[in-house]
């Protein structure tokens, strides 16, 4: 079984921001393949179903972007036979809309994936990035809950679309087969 995050921040406050990226593509898998996400544990909101053959959990964690490691911990223990995590996430250093994919390392930077790290007490899960872009005179942390702006949308609609069928490349064939078809891009 494949466990799917994409990390974000809850609340409206935080909606269609730059950080919230993971939630916007865990949305789109939702849509696509019809897995609702209205059920509801104490650190996260999830549905279960079948993206391909494959069953699949989304996640979008409740605990705040920081804290995402919570989250995640809780939603392994919470199923048995979970196989493969998968965590979806913005990433500064990429332009954007770019997407790249990894299998495993460091978190670069990105304190959701530190705590996902930390509480799992292993790198070893494979990661989704996409790009928001690092901005000129904007502070990161400001920068990431801002909402893109009008030239930046369709970009992100796309990188959205685009990283759903990473997603399904991942599970269906790979990192490798999906880092081929994804990176060129």
């Amino acid at each position: 079984m494949w466990l799917v995050a994409g990390l974000g921040n809850p609340g409206d406050d935080y909606a269609d921001t730059r950080h919230n990226i993971g939630f916007m593509v865990i949305d789109a898998l939702s849509a696509r393949y019809s897995i609702s996400l209205r059920q509801k544990a104490t650190n996260f909101i999830y549905g279960r179903g079948f993206i391909g053959e494959l069953e699949t959990i989304l996640v979008k964690p409740l605990t705040f972007m920081n804290r995402s490691g919570i989250a995640v911990w809780d939603a392994i223990r919470r199923y048995e036979g979970i196989d493969n995590i998968l965590v979806v996430h913005d990433d500064l250093d990429l332009e954007t809309g770019v997407i790249r994919i990894r299998k495993a390392g460091s978190s670069g930077g990105h304190n959701g994936v530190q705590s996902i790290i930390d509480r799992l007490g292993s790198r070893d899960f494979i990661r989704l990035k996409i790009g928001i872009g690092r901005p000129d005179r904007v502070p990161a942390e400001k920068y990431v809950l801002r909402r893109f702006n009008k030239q930046e949308r369709p970009v992100m609609e796309e990188a959205i679309e685009t990283a759903a069928d990473a997603v399904e490349e991942i599970l269906a064939r790979g990192v490798t087969s999906a880092q081929n078809k994804f990176h060129s891009r």
